[in-house]
């Protein structure tokens, strides 16, 4: 298998596949970073991914034991790479030409660079996400998102509920820190499950760090240290909110998390 490579699980093993837009629609999606096999959390991407084949096509979750061993098998490779396992939906029964079974496939592609430092920005607009809560359906749109981002100066965009409260970035869960509280949006606010954000809570709770979700408004957030969290990068800490009005908190408890999210990383078995 090589870089940027697209496989179609056909119930036994892997198979390279011409990919064609108009054929089907992105129901679900998980990517995690493997660097020289190793891998953080593996179980847990695994473990959110079946959640949404079971929603959206039950009749493959009996076979996920099959695919995933086989994605580890296929990933467990030398250097830095970003796979990304992906459920395909037959495309509208307008299309004669589209799949008539839901597909499972696996997207192997190169790590970008990694990076450290983010610069956040408001989405001036409400959430225009369709599926918030299923990682898959809207990332163009969160990817589009980003990139307005970047058009102001920064490499985030945070995305607002109807009524201002934080939700989370484009392609990245939000946290902050309250003195040494470790917070992040409640359950009330529609946020992607984060494997990301469920170790980095875990590690605060080890480390005897107090935890709390809530509701947060931008403004909330002035003077705080703020986190942007993914699975490809980590932790981001937060150093510049460009439409925030106010300068962001100092950077204190990123380096001891960072250190023990490391550590996290397993070899892929």
């Amino acid at each position: 298998m090589h870089e940027n490579d697209f496989y179609r699980f056909d119930g036994t093993t892997l198979v390279p596949w011409q990919e064609h837009a108009s054929d089907d629609r992105l129901a679900a999606a998980d990517s995690w970073l493997v660097e020289n096999g190793r891998v953080r959390a593996l179980d847990e991407h695994y473990a959110r991914f079946g959640a949404w084949v079971n929603r959206f096509a039950p009749q493959l979750y009996p076979s996920l034991s099959v695919f995933y061993d086989l994605v580890s098998k296929a990933t467990n490779l030398d250097g830095r790479w970003f796979p990304r396992i992906e459920l395909h939906l037959a495309a509208d029964s307008t299309q004669p030409n589209g799949p008539a079974e839901p597909s499972l496939f696996l997207r192997l592609r190169e790590a970008p660079e990694s990076l450290v430092d983010i610069t956040l920005w408001t989405l001036d607009e409400p959430d225009p996400r369709a599926m918030p809560l299923v990682k898959g359906p809207d990332l163009s749109l969160g990817m589009q998102i980003r990139r307005k981002a970047i058009l102001h100066n920064a490499d985030e965009a945070v995305i607002l509920d109807a009524n201002g409260f934080v939700e989370e970035g484009a392609l990245t869960s939000i946290v902050w820190w309250r003195g040494d509280v470790l917070c992040a949006p409640d359950d009330s606010i529609p946020w992607l499950n984060s494997v990301t954000r469920n170790a980095v809570f875990a590690i605060a709770r080890d480390m005897g760090f107090a935890t709390r979700t809530e509701r947060a408004k931008p403004a909330d957030l002035v003077g705080l240290e703020i986190w942007a969290l993914s699975s490809l990068h980590g932790i981001r800490p937060v150093v510049d909110w460009v439409n925030l009005g106010s300068p962001v908190g100092a950077i204190k408890h990123y380096e001891s998390f960072a250190k023990r999210l490391r550590l996290l990383s397993r070899q892929i078995g």
